[in-house]
């Protein structure tokens, strides 16, 4: 079968109305569906193209601006839970009834929360550079939250916020991606900048490692395939959170690449979406 698909960079934004909320959406590919929800100030313009482009390959991949964020009205839930229902929402607003869930850092977070507390909806979950309810084994690192708040990042930025400054290949990948992401105009932008857009995003983390909804002893019991792809010098959330626990969630899948920081899937685009269709593949519910 022929599959005809945009090419991320110059896909069009769509708008879905999600409640009272004008939502705003990408969307290349044809098969499953598979939504993707990004990071803490991330929009649909941040993820890198190629990576969209590999995913495109087996799945019809939807990314999607979270509500007053982006190209999106409304305003950012005030918590993970409530992020979790705004992605039930917008997946009901696009008629997918199952649907594969892939979330980077807070998405990551949002991501694990959908799985828990909507079960059924998701048949695979794939966590990138985030961390599991609950404290941290490993806290962030302060070289993140010095970089993290800028109201814009520069290269120097992101090489420290997602990739592996003390490694050669990391930043010449940094670099590429950083072009391949600003093909498309205007990227900086609609980036969230302001001190209350972050406060809204830190307030949910803190919220979701507080974990008074018992979100870790879900994860624990969920049949769920879950892929967690970490790099091996996140200074962010550290791969170390998730060692403790892969023995202990039955279903868990865990890679590390090496080299690489906070956005492992932009530094290693191929390998990521290779990975990822083989987990959808062979995963076993």
């Amino acid at each position: 079968m022929t599959k005809n698909f945009d090419k991320a960079a110059s896909a069009p934004t769509h708008h879905v109305q999600v409640g009272s909320d004008k939502i705003a959406y990408r969307s290349i590919g044809t098969g499953e569906p598979m939504v993707l929800i990004t990071r803490m100030r991330g929009t649909l313009d941040t993820w890198d193209p190629l990576f969209l482009d590999e995913l495109a390959k087996n799945n019809r991949i939807i990314t999607v601006d979270y509500p007053g964020v982006g190209y999106s009205d409304g305003k950012l839930p005030p918590g993970i839970g409530q992020a979790a229902d705004f992605v039930i929402a917008f997946a009901d607003a696009m008629r997918l009834e199952k649907f594969i869930l892939l979330g980077w850092s807070w998405g990551g977070t949002v991501a694990q929360t959908v799985v828990v507390e909507h079960p059924g909806r998701v048949t695979h979950a794939i966590l990138v550079g985030t961390a599991p309810p609950g404290k941290r084994a490993v806290d962030i690192q302060q070289a993140f939250i010095d970089r993290a708040f800028k109201p814009v990042n520069d290269l120097d930025d992101e090489v420290v916020l997602f990739f592996e400054p003390s490694s050669e290949f990391s930043r010449k990948m940094a670099k590429e991606s950083r072009n391949r992401i600003r093909v498309r105009p205007g990227v900086d932008e609609k980036i969230p900048s302001t001190p209350e857009a972050i406060k809204a995003y830190l307030a949910a983390a803190q919220e979701y490692h507080a974990d008074e909804a018992g979100r870790l002893q879900k994860l624990m019991v969920t049949r769920t395939p879950l892929l967690i792809i970490s790099g091996d010098n996140d200074i962010s959330t550290a791969v170390d959170n998730w060692f403790a626990l892969n023995r202990k969630i039955p279903n868990a899948h865990l890679a590390v690449y090496p080299e690489s920081g906070h956005g492992p899937q932009h530094q290693y685009p191929q390998l990521a979406a290779e990975q990822v269709a083989s987990f959808l593949r062979h995963a076993i519910h």
